[in-house]
């Protein structure tokens, strides 16, 4: 099986880069997960998924719902078939990174349709 090729949309990429590190690990058993790149500007969306034809894009949660709805609707106007998955506006700065790790583990699954 391929591996499912992940994108991240998050301004602050080495925490990114981090929190993806442990989902992937996390969830080694069951999925091969590559985070083949991080996006920090809105502006960069079209470019990178365009250039990565991502299967997952995730937007982090110091997104608004406005700012990762406009994200995902370019995301899926360049790649249709591009699954995503928004974290709620403010997860990270409430709950801290593991509920935004238990949150991505929890949704996976359904995100793939599965």
């Amino acid at each position: 099986m391929a591996p499912i090729k992940l994108i991240t949309v998050n301004t602050a990429p080495e925490r990114a880069k981090r929190l993806i590190a442990r989902v992937v690990d996390d969830m080694k058993e069951k999925y091969e997960i590559e985070h083949v790149a991080n996006i920090e500007r809105v502006e960069d969306v079209k470019e990178t998924v365009e250039r990565e034809r991502p299967d997952v894009l995730f937007t982090a949660s110091m997104w608004t719902p406005e700012q990762a709805q406009e994200i995902v609707a370019i995301a899926k106007e360049t790649c249709p078939n591009v699954k995503t998955l928004s974290l709620p506006y403010g997860l990270q700065v409430e709950k801290g990174p593991d509920a935004v790790v238990e949150y991505i583990k929890e949704k996976f699954p359904s995100v793939l349709g599965q």
